[in-house]
C-alpha cells in the first residue's frame, strides 16, 4: 500500500508503525506484524500498531525509527508485510539445542539490527541460549557478527589496552580510576561501557553524573588521540549495535547468557580495535560467578576468544563478596571515586582492586616491568597525576574539570537502619544491595542508591548506624524501605553463632 509519511513525537524502543484500522483491516495487517516500508533506496522495517492517530493512507514512524532513517513528513512510501525471516528458523533450532553454523549466526545478527526480528523473537534467542548455551565456535561468530554489522574504531596511538569487569558486584567503580591511572602511565584505553543490565550502576551511569557520555566515533577518535583516554557509553555509538538490542531483553529477562555475554563484551573490544584486554571476574557469594573453579573456566573462554580475535587477554579474578566502597548508585558512586581520585585515598576495597587492575594493565603495556604494576599505579594515584589525568578526560567529555565531589547531588530522602543487637558482621548480601538500590530509583534516578557504613568482619553495637537508603521521592523511598525489611542485606551476629546441646 502507498501512504504518507506522519512523523511522531514519540519513542518506543521497538521501531513502532502506526497504521490506521481501516488500512490495517483492508491490507490484512494485524498488531505486532513485521512490515517493510520502502522509499527510493530506502528500505525500514518495523511493528505494526493499530491506531485512530493517524488518518487512512497515513502512516506514523516512531521517533526511534528516524534516528536511524530520514524521513519528510508527507513523504510518499510504499509499506508491504515482512514476512518471517530465515533467521526465525535457526532460533527455534537453537531453542532445540542445535548448533548454529556461522551463517545462520550471521543472518540472526543481521536481522536483529536491521530490525527484522521483532522484541519477542529477540527475546526467544536470548532465551535459547541461556537454557542452551553456545560453544565456542559460536561464540566466536557471534562476537566477529556483533562487531563487523556495527562501525570499527581506529585510533593511531598504540598500543590500544582495554579493561571491562563481567559485573555483579555492587559498587563497582572502578574503572573510573583504573582508566585514568592507565592514560597518566602514557598507554591508550577507550573505555567504552554498558549501563546498568541488572545492576544498580554500570560505569556509563555513573560517569553520566558528572560528564557527557554520548558521542560519536570521530569524536571519541579525537578524545583520546588528545588525552589518551575516554569514559563513555557504548550504546550511544554504532559499535556492535546487535549488543544493544540484545541487553534489552536481557534486562528484562533478568538473565545474563555466558556466551552472549563473552560476545557482547568481546565485540565491544574488537570494534574498539583493543590489542591487549584485561578482564576482571569478581568471585563470591552473591555474584554472577560465585566460585574460583567456575570463573577460571569463564577466563580459559575469555582467553581462548581472545585467540580467535587476534587480541591478547589476561583475566584478573578478583573478590566479589561484599560490595566495594562504601557506596552504591550513579551520584553516590561518582563522589566516591572522584573523592579517591582527588585526595588519592579511599576505601581500602576500592583503592586495592584499582590499582591492582591498573598494574596488570601497565605490565600489559609494557611501561612496568613485572611485578611492580600495581605499586606504579599507586604511585601515580597518590601523586595527583591521575586526577590530572581525569579532570582531562572529564573537560574533554563536556563537564567541569574543577568538580567537587560534594557538589554532587544526590537523593535527599533517606532513611538510615541501624544495629538491632552487637555483634559482627558476618555477610553482606550483594544480590540484596543491588535490589534495595534498584527499588531506591537507581540508576535511572541518579542520586539514588545505598551508603554503606560497615564492612564484613566489623564489630558493632546495638543502635549504630549499617547503611543509608538514597531515594529522589518517597515513593521510592518506601519502596526501598520495605524491600530492605524483608531481606537481610547485612548479618549481624555474635562470636557463637549456633548451641547445640546434648542429644
Amino acid at each position: 500500500m502507498k501512504a504518507k509519511v506522519k512523523l511522531l513525537d514519540m519513542y518506543s524502543g521497538r521501531y513502532s508503525v502506526l497504521i490506521n484500522e481501516g488500512d490495517a483491516k483492508r491490507e490484512k495487517l494485524h498488531a505486532d506484524d513485521l512490515v517493510r516500508i520502502e522509499a527510493g533506496k530506502k528500505t525500514v522495517y518495523g511493528s505494526v500498531v493499530m491506531s485512530n492517530l493517524v488518518s487512512e493512507g497515513e502512516i506514523g514512524l516512531s521517533s526511534d525509527i528516524l534516528q536511524l532513517h530520514h524521513f519528510s513528513e508527507g513523504e510518499v512510501v510504499t509499506v508491504f508485510p515482512g514476512g518471517t525471516p530465515e533467521s526465525v528458523r535457526y532460533i527455534k533450532k537453537k531453542m532445540n539445542g542445535e548448533k548454529l553454523r556461522k551463517v545462520e549466526i550471521e543472518a540472526i545478527v543481521r536481522d536483529i539490527v536491521d530490525r527484522k526480528l521483532r522484541d519477542i523473537e529477540i527475546s526467544a534467542f536470548v532465551t535459547s541460549l541461556e537454557i542452551n548455551g553456545l560453544d565456542m565456535d559460536e561464540i566466536a561468530a557471534l562476537t566477529i557478527a556483533m562487531a563487523e554489522t556495527g562501525d570499527m574504531l581506529d585510533i593511531d596511538r598504540k598500543p590500544i589496552m582495554d579493561v571491562h569487569s563481567i559485573g555483579g558486584v555492587p559498587g563497582n567503580k572502578t574503572n573510573i580510576l583504573v582508566v585514568p591511572i592507565v592514560a597518566a602511565a602514557g598507554l591508550t584505553i577507550p573505555k567504552t561501557s554498558s549501563r546498568a543490565i541488572t545492576s544498580a550502576a554500570g560505569t556509563a551511569d555513573v560517569v553520566e553524573v558528572f560528564a557527557n557520555v554520548s558521542f560519536s566515533l570521530d569524536e571519541i577518535k579525537r578524545i583520546v588521540e588528545k588525552v589518551g583516554a575516554c569514559l563513555v557509553w557504548g550504546g550511544a555509538l554504532n559499535l556492535a549495535p546487535a549488543d544493544d538490542i540484545t541487553i534489552k531483553a536481557e534486562r528484562a529477562l533478568s538473565v545474563d547468557p555466558t556466551g552472549l555475554m563473552l560476545a557482547s563484551i568481546m565485540s565491544k573490544k574488537y570494534a574498539m580495535g583493543s590489542q591487549y584486554v584485561l578482564i576482571d571476574i569478581p568471585t563470591g557469594k552473591g555474584v554472577k560467578v560465585e566460585t574460583v573453579d567456575q570463573a577460571r573456566a569463564l577466563a580459559r573462554d575469555f582467553i581462548e576468544l581472545g585467540k580467535r580475535l587476534g587480541q591478547y587477554v589476561e583475566v584478573a579474578i578478583t573478590y566479589g563478596g561484599q560490595p566495594i566502597g562504601h557506596t552504591v548508585g550513579p551520584a553516590l558512586e561518582a563522589r566516591e571515586a572522584l573523592s579517591a581520585l582527588m585526595t588519592g585515598t579511599g576505601p581500602g576495597s576500592l583503592i586495592e582492586k584499582a590499582t591492582g587492575l591498573a598494574g596488570v594493565l601497565l605490565e600489559m603495556g609494557g611501561v612496568a616491568p613485572a611485578g611492580t604494576g600495581k605499586k606504579m599505579a599507586k604511585e601515580i594515584l597518590e601523586s595527583g597525576k591521575a586526577w590530572e589525568k581525569m579532570k582531562e578526560i572529564i573537560e574533554e567529555q563536556g563537564g567541569d574539570p574543577n568538580i567537587k565531589p560534594d557538589e554532587i547531588p544526590v537523593g535527599d530522602k533517606t532513611y538510615t537502619f541501624t544495629a538491632t543487637a552487637s555483634g559482627y558482621v558476618t555477610a553482606i548480601d550483594n544480590r540484596a544491595i543491588t535490589a534495595m538500590a534498584r527499588s531506591a530509583g537507581a540508576p535511572e534516578d541518579k542520586g539514588a542508591g545505598i551508603e554503606l557504613y560497615v564492612k564484613v568482619g566489623e564489630k558493632v553495637k546495638e543502635g549504630d548506624p549499617l547503611f543509608t537508603i538514597h531515594a529522589e521521592t518517597e515513593a521510592r523511598l518506601d519502596q526501598a524501605i520495605v524491600f530492605a525489611r524483608r531481606t537481610e542485606p547485612v548479618r549481624i551476629e555474635g562470636m557463637v553463632l549456633q548451641r547445640i546441646g546434648n542429644i
